[in-house]
């Protein structure tokens, strides 16, 4: 009996691998025809210029709306209308709220709905002594023939002046949208889950008038290299259909005072670093969803044959993966809710205990973990039950947008009928964007940066030697010609 058992499993593990082979061979992309695009006629050096100049208006944000100077984004908004001066006479802007900008292009049809294209204004500021670690002055915007340097050249004065040269150079063609055409820059993106926050102001705006939009599309994504030696060499233009969630929780508990001479067995900091190791060594459960097995299919199906076999069983591998992605911190943020502890707080003196003890904790939440499952998780974990959680700052996580939809299938089309060398495919956006205040008025909200960059380049966002490539311009101006001449004539 036991021979039959054996010859049975055997079997089936030859029949499993034969399939799998198979499968693995025909675990390709869709044939289609490729046809490089027509040349658009953009003015890269103007567009060059403008970033540089756009570069050099300090309109940093703070979660204290006084520090902020005000003049610097009126100065910011004289030298858009100056720049652009089709844009000024041909489309209707508004100041929302205190500084953020609306702009209406009225199409010729007006029962269609409009789409929308989104940036932001403001920038982080320098990190305290660190101008003299700059290449260039941050603020300067100087252009060394390879780069733009300066606060704001990735995040994204690069995306807005690209966005206003695509709409510049198509009124300069005499083009004519058959949708309206809005164009919404919030002036305080950089304040995550800040209350008074542009973007708001402006949706409220377009709600009350009765607006609902096609489609949005915001910063987040690019253009990333994938070269894994012998197995993928490709680019992966990867497209937000949601963002995570965002929550700041204050953790506390009480305890004795006193001089540090006569210290018990854990002060009250000595209690709340078992606190921190609870919240530490319990993380957030991990799962694949679906947006992350759509990513690893369609990265997998342009991998070569060796890597295939494995891809094409990536549901019977599953918990293989989920682990995997779990012990590498870049990836396990795309599987589970994080938690980082990143304040602490004692007594006002270096020998008084501390008779308030504190620590703050940031959870950034996947799409279905609520600002009430992390308290709810907190409590859980947390094995001081005499611990006190008050929310200090939260946003919800985004619902996700739909891959079928036109907007996301205008985005796959223009890169994909130019060449196999690009994959599209969709993710999660780590960070905030303007993009989820939208969510009220629209169902397919979007979040693509057209700029070929590499990994290293995108960690000088809001760093030191904050920096965009010359060469990533005139491609980002072609997009979104191409995007508004698509979206917006159907």
């Amino acid at each position: 009996m036991g021979k039959y058992i054996l010859l049975g499993l055997l079997c089936a593990l030859v029949l499993f691998i034969l399939i799998t082979v198979i499968r693995a061979i025909f675990f390709v992309p869709k044939k289609r025809k490729y046809a490089p695009l027509p040349e658009e006629k953009i003015d890269v050096d103007r567009a060059l210029k403008n970033i540089s100049s756009a570069i050099q208006f300090r309109t940093v944000s703070y979660s204290d709306a006084d520090k902020t100077d005000w003049e610097q984004f009126r100065l910011f908004h004289k030298f858009l209308a100056d720049a652009y001066p089709l844009i000024t006479k041909t489309l209707n802007r508004e100041v929302i709220s205190d500084a953020s900008l609306l702009y209406h292009w009225k199409g010729k049809n007006p029962d269609l709905d409009p789409i929308a294209l989104l940036s932001h204004q403001d920038v982080v500021p320098i990190s305290e002594n660190t101008e003299k670690d700059w290449k260039y002055p941050p603020f300067s915007g100087t252009n060394d023939g390879e780069f733009i340097y300066g606060r704001g050249a990735l995040d994204m004065k690069n995306h807005l002046i690209c966005v206003m040269e695509a709409v510049e150079t198509l009124l300069e063609e005499g083009f004519v949208p058959e949708r309206d055409v809005y164009l919404c820059f919030g002036h305080n993106e950089e304040v995550v889950a800040g209350s008074g926050s542009g973007a708001s102001a402006i949706m409220e705006t377009l709600r009350s008038r009765g607006v609902t939009l096609d489609s949005v599309l915001d910063e987040g994504g690019a253009v990333l290299p994938v070269r894994v030696k012998g197995l993928i060499e490709k680019k992966l233009v990867s497209v937000g259909i949601s963002e995570k969630g965002y929550c700041d929780c204050e953790i506390s508990l009480n305890s004795k005072g006193g001089h540090s001479s006569q210290p018990p067995k854990h002060t009250g900091l000595g209690k709340m670093a078992e606190v921190i190791s609870d919240l530490e060594n319990h993380q957030f459960k991990a799962k694949l969803m679906p947006f992350m097995r759509s990513l690893i299919e369609s990265v997998g199906r342009n991998a070569a044959y060796p890597a295939r076999l494995v891809v094409c069983n990536h549901r019977i591998l599953t918990p293989v993966i989920t682990a995997i992605m779990k012990s590498i911190p870049p990836a396990a943020c795309m599987v589970r809710t994080t938690t980082a502890v990143t304040m602490a707080h004692g007594s006002q003196a270096p020998n008084v205990m501390p008779q308030k003890s504190s620590i703050v904790a940031n959870f950034r939440m996947m799409p279905g973990t609520t600002t009430k499952d992390v308290e709810e998780h907190i409590r859980k974990v947390v094995k001081n039950k005499d611990i006190e959680i008050k929310v200090i700052r939260t946003k919800e996580a985004s619902p996700f947008s739909p891959t079928d939809s036109r907007a996301f299938n205008v985005i796959r089309d223009i890169y994909e009928s130019q060449s196999p060398d690009y994959i599209v495919a969709p993710y999660l956006v780590m960070g905030g964007t303007d993009a989820c205040y939208y969510e009220p008025i629209c169902k397919n909200v979007y979040r693509f940066a057209p700029f070929n960059m590499t990994v290293e380049l995108l960690r000088t966002t809001h760093a030191t030697n904050e920096r965009v490539p010359v060469s990533t311009v005139g491609e980002g101006v072609e997009f979104f010609k191409r995007y508004i001449e698509r979206m917006a004539k159907e």
